[in-house]
Formats: C-alpha cells, structure tokens, sequence
C-alpha cells in the first residue's frame, strides 16, 4: 500500500493532522487524492469549517457549514449515533470519488487474471437468465478447471473476459439476449451484484489486497485515461473528490458520525475508505456468505429479504438494521425521526431513499439520474442541495426530467409517476444546475 492512513484535522484529541494540514497527500505517492486538496478553514469561533472552493454551487457551502454549526460539536472528534451524535450518510462511486471502485476492481480482476472458474455459471447468481449462463458457459467454460483463475488476461481468455465484461457493464449477452430476470429492482441491482459475486473463493484480505492494486493504478493513471480489457476500451482512472473529503473531515472533526453506504463490494469500499480515517465499521457495501473464510456468490439477506443488497430500499435498509437496530420488514421502511440520519449525500437512483429519509440537508451530486433530481428539483422541504460533479460535471439535461409519469423505478424494473415523501405527485423538473 503506497500510503498509510490519513490522520485528519479536528479541533483537538492526539494523533490528528495538525490544523491547516491536509488531510490527503500529494498523488505522487500514489495515495488517494482528487487534485489539490484545500486545507479546512475555520469560522469565527475557532471550529473547523468547509473551505472556500469553486467547486461549491451557490450557496452550498455556506448551508453546509451552517448545518455543521447546528447540529455538530466543536472540537469532538468523530461521533458515534450510540451515544447521540448526528449521522451523515455518504454514497461513494461517483459522490466521494469521481468514477467507480467496482468498476474499477472488476476490470483489475479481469485484467489481470484473478476471477475464479465457478463449478456452475448458474450457481453465481440467482437472477443470471438461462441465455446468460450459456454465453459464460461457452466462453469460459473450457478455460480452467472449478476453484482455478480464468485467464482473462491472455489472448486464449479474451472472450471469456468480453462475455464477462459485457453481462457486467451492459446487462445482456454478447448476443444481446438479456442477462438478468426475477428480480427486485429497488432493492437488487443484478450487474453490481454480478461484480461482487465474481469475487466468489477468495478471503476478505485477498480482495482487499486486490482493492489496494487497482486503487494505485487507477490513482496514478492520468485523469481521462482508458484501459484494455479483453478487447474493450474501459474507464482506467478514479480521484477522490477534494470538497467531499475535505467535507467528511470538516463532519468529523466537529462530532459527526460519518459512514458510507454503498453498492460496490465492502472490502472494496474499505480499502478506499481507509485513508479517509473511516474504519471498517463506518463502511457498509455490499456483503455476501461465506465458507470458512472464503467468500460466496450468495448475497447477505437485509430485512429478512434474501435478494437484497445496499441498492435503493436496501441502503435504508442496511442502515436501519445495522445501525439502528431495526429488524424484519420494518427495516426497509421510513424509520421515526430520531433512528434516521441528519444528512445524506449521493448521485444516483440507487441513494435516494436513504436521502429522503435524512432529516437535515441532502446533498446530490447532479449525474443526471432522474428519480434522485426529481426529489432534488422538486425539493418540497427545502433541504435539498444541488451541485455539479466536481470533475468533468454532466451537461444540462436537454428535456425535462419526466418525474411525473416514469420518475420512480418499479420494483419490476419500469418506470413510473414519483410522489413526494408526502404523497404529492412531482411535476416534471427542468435540469437548472449542470456542468
């Protein structure tokens, strides 16, 4: 690992960056950067606030940091919700880092030869369509015997890896047929799944090892640049978003409890996490059974639910039952005011109902995903913050955001009119906050 973890700035307590420190190192070392990283500032009173920083819209910045007065502590050091601390949720692919670890980590597994040969294509998912496990059967199937690395990353494996590559990043087979079916989707996204139940047959710390290789190669890789797998051109680089760790620091540094919820796989997203000063116990991802030690394809049921994963109702529902406690059904539903967190920050569909559920301000990341803007755009309570990506930000979406007839997934997978927390209908939405 090319960097140990960060220490970050706080108002006081011992082995802490000192104030004006940053808390992120230079990308030369090859650690966990997004650009320049702006030391936090510090308001009146002493206590450390967000810095200043184009990258805030409008007067996101300064509602922020009025949040952290209110319902922070300065000078407590990281808070923990068991003994009363505010909660912050954030999202992490494309919220605290630019691009995505699971893509990431899946293209390094297939570049580099480590995805396991499964006894049968149909046992690693339980939504993988008859149509699918054929193609991975033909394509795979010969290339290593049960238990063994496929060798995607030699010519001999080049179409096991683009059959691979295509059900993750597309959802059908190379011959277009769908590679999915049967399930929930607000509570089950098939092809994350897919990413994390290719990591099947190897140890916790084996990934993490893996997580660790891919993060340094795609932090030392130029921003803008691609790389091979099997014959397709793939994102080959992440950074961390400098204003969403310096606003993680800021919440921790005054008393917050911060944790991330999010759909790549957990050991992953620890790895990622841990320079951030986030144990391993504030990072909630996705999360599978094991044999022994060594690592399954079949997902950890939430809420009693066996075919869910941290994924729309099933990130509610993660947090209500890991951190609050909830249990059974109840889990995936809207918790009473004092079991829910004070702030949530996300880009994707995938977040909106732990951010809904957030009591204090919400934070989206403007990605152009219609049922996360519609809730932002409409904004019945006035907590919403909306902001461009801070790297390479979406343009203006052209036509309005159809919130009022296909703004909600279904559990089907279609689309349908959105409703307010309240139950009002959502009006169609301008896109007004864009790159």
């Amino acid at each position: 690992m090319a960097a140990a973890a960060l220490l970050l700035t706080s108002c006081g307590g011992g082995g802490q960056a000192a104030p004006g420190q940053s808390a992120v190192p230079s990308s030369s070392s090859a650690a966990p950067t997004g650009g320049s990283t702006a030391p936090s500032s510090a308001s009146p009173s002493g206590c450390p606030e967000l810095s200043a920083d184009p990258g805030w819209y409008g007067e996101n910045r300064e509602r922020l940091n009025a949040m952290i007065r209110e319902l922070g502590t300065c000078g407590g050091g990281p808070g923990d919700v068991t003994t009363g601390a505010p909660l912050a949720l954030f999202d992490w692919d494309n919220t605290v880092v630019k691009n995505d670890i699971g893509d990431a980590t899946t293209y390094w597994m297939l570049a580099n030869g480590k995805v396991l040969q499964p006894a049968d294509w149909a046992t690693v998912s339980p939504w993988l369509t008859p149509a699918a496990v054929q193609a991975l059967t033909t394509a795979c199937g010969g290339l290593a015997e049960p238990g063994q690395p496929l060798p995607t990353n030699t010519d001999a494996g080049r179409t096991c890896a683009d059959e691979i590559l295509e059900i993750y990043s597309d959802g059908e087979t190379k011959g277009e047929a769908d590679a999915f079916a049967g399930y929930n989707a607000r509570r089950v996204e098939p092809q994350y799944a897919f990413a994390v139940q290719l990591l099947a047959g190897y140890t916790d710390a084996e990934i993490m090892e893996f997580a660790k290789q891919a993060r340094d190669q795609n932090l030392k890789a130029a921003q803008g640049a691609e790389q091979i797998v099997g014959g397709d051109d793939v994102t080959g680089w992440v950074r961390y978003y400098d204003q969403i760790t310096n606003l993680i620091e800021v919440m921790r540094s005054n008393g917050f409890d911060v944790r991330i919820v999010s759909a790549s796989a957990e050991p992953v997203v620890r790895v990622w996490a841990e320079p951030l000063g986030l144990e391993a116990d504030k990072v909630m991802g996705v999360t599978v059974q094991y044999d022994g030690d060594k690592r399954t394809s079949t997902l950890t049921p939430c809420g009693g639910d066996e075919a869910a994963m941290t994924y729309i109702e099933g990130k509610r529902c993660r947090v209500n039952e890991q951190i609050f406690g909830i249990t059974g059904p109840d889990a995936f539903q809207v918790a009473p005011d004092d079991r829910r967190p004070a702030f949530g920050a996300g880009d994707s569909d995938t977040d909106v109902s732990f951010m809904t559920d957030a009591t204090g301000l919400r934070l989206a990341i403007n990605r152009n995903k219609t049922e996360l803007m519609c809730h932002a755009y409409d904004n019945e309570d006035g907590k919403w913050l909306i902001n461009p990506m801070f790297i390479d930000p979406e343009d203006r979406e052209d036509d309005p955001y159809r919130c009022s007839t296909a703004g909600e997934i279904l559990p089907d997978g279609g689309r349908g009119p959105l409703k307010d927390t309240a139950g009002n209908l959502i009006e169609d939405q301008q896109d007004t906050i864009h790159g």
